[in-house]
């Protein structure tokens, strides 16, 4: 693999022990995909920045990174942690877990990383544009930026996005490459969608039968919302392990299927229609219970149109006092929701407005215990999918609507 003088300074340890092992990182990856050289990021998006998924280990060699005078020479931002700004708000950490993520946290700041530990950093900021290659990891966030908002990147980790973080630099090869982009089946969208959480499940449909291909979408609106698209893009990277999608008409690369199959010839097609979507939806509930205990809305995390939805069905309402709701966010859009009042609404109905984490990086099986919860109800078919596997919860799935009235009810009907 070709390397310039500046990136051969770097791998002989001119620039410092921590940039010579997040090149040799580097070097070793592209060398395994065959990458012509490296090419540089000014992006990147880091999952690595949860306790309870890197663990003492993983903290161990963030703060070495930092006393060793390490500092981040692009625009990188946070996954979730697993600890609100406010650490008095029960998610389920212990007091070792909340010093652990506290020292996580501060390592990264004083390096020069934006911890806004969000699921969503395109809406607050890292925002690549068309054709620029980044580096993101966050299954969501990457598929987003990828097909949304016409970045390159590849499916990456904690591991080497910091690398790319420090060096500014990430092989090419993969998405990267125009011939890798090519749309490689056809999905024939046969009904109306209802709102974000049916995009959600039409995700969920297609990543189980695309898994690591490009799926290609016809029949999706043109008037498709950013937040529908984030629940799709966050729906096929969960059943499946879809990095980037095209929409026809819609996203940057796809203003044609031909264009979207880059000329070459459809092979596969798949039909999407009333029964596909009622047997997915179907399949994401694992419960015959109707008592609802644990209701969660921001997976990915909430935009500022959904916090205006929200506020819109529980103005004047009360959750139910057997229910617990989670609304999790980024710090700047609760700001935003609480400036036009959305937040109070909110709040006043007896949810709680949970930033910078999600139940995916919380110890939310421990949570769930000191409460007597066993199950967890949502709108996204992201967290419906990790409830079961990841904590041990049985969850309940459906649209935002029915779920904001099963939280008032205690019940799902």
């Amino acid at each position: 693999m070709y390397l310039a003088d500046a990136e051969k300074a770097m791998l002989d340890g001119k620039h410092g022990h921590s940039r010579r092992k997040c090149m040799e990182l580097l070097v070793s990856l592209g060398e395994i995909y065959d990458a012509e050289r490296l090419i540089s990021i000014r992006s990147v998006h880091m999952p690595g920045a949860s306790i309870t998924g890197i663990g003492e280990a993983g903290l161990r060699f963030v703060e070495e990174l930092e006393r060793e005078g390490t500092r981040i020479p692009v625009f990188a931002t946070t996954n979730p942690s697993s600890m609100p700004p406010a650490p008095d708000q029960d998610v389920g950490l212990d007091a070792k877990q909340i010093a652990d993520q506290t020292r996580i946290t501060k390592a990264f700041d004083r390096m020069g990383v934006y911890t806004c530990n969000s699921c969503t950093p395109y809406l607050i900021g890292n925002s690549p544009r068309p054709g620029e290659h980044v580096c993101w990891g966050e299954s969501s966030a990457l598929s987003y930026a990828n097909s949304v908002m016409g970045a390159r990147t590849n499916r990456e980790g904690g591991p080497t996005t910091l690398a790319s973080a420090i060096t500014g630099k990430t092989p090419l090869w993969g998405y990267h490459l125009d011939k890798n982009r090519a749309g490689t089946l056809l999905v024939k969208v046969k009904k109306k969608l209802r709102d974000i959480s049916a995009y959600g499940t039409l995700g969920y449909f297609t990543g189980k039968l695309a898994e690591r291909g490009v799926p290609v979408f016809e029949g999706i609106p043109l008037d498709v919302t950013d937040d529908e698209l984030k629940m799709l893009a966050a729906a096929l990277a969960s059943s499946g392990a879809v990095a980037l999608f095209h929409v026809v008409g819609v996203t940057g690369e796809a203003p044609t299927r031909a264009k979207a199959f880059r000329g070459r010839k459809v092979r596969r097609v798949l039909e999407y229609g009333d029964s596909e979507e009622t047997s997915t939806a179907r399949s994401l509930t694992k419960t015959d219970r109707h008592e609802v205990e644990w209701v969660v809305f921001g997976c990915p995390h909430f935009s500022i149109s959904e916090f205006r939805q929200l506020a819109h069905l529980l103005e004047g309402k009360r959750v139910h006092p057997d229910v617990v709701l989670w609304v999790n966010t980024s710090v700047p859009v609760e700001h935003y929701a609480r400036r036009l009042g959305y937040a109070q609404v909110i709040e006043a109905a007896g949810a709680h407005i949970v930033c910078e984490v999600c139940p995916c990086h919380t110890p939310s099986q421990a949570f769930a215990q000191q409460r007597g919860i066993s199950t967890i109800m949502t709108n996204s078919a992201k967290m419906a999918h990790y409830a079961a596997g990841q904590f041990g919860l049985l969850p309940q799935y459906a649209d935002i609507s029915r779920c904001t009235q099963a939280a008032i009810d205690g019940k799902w009907r």
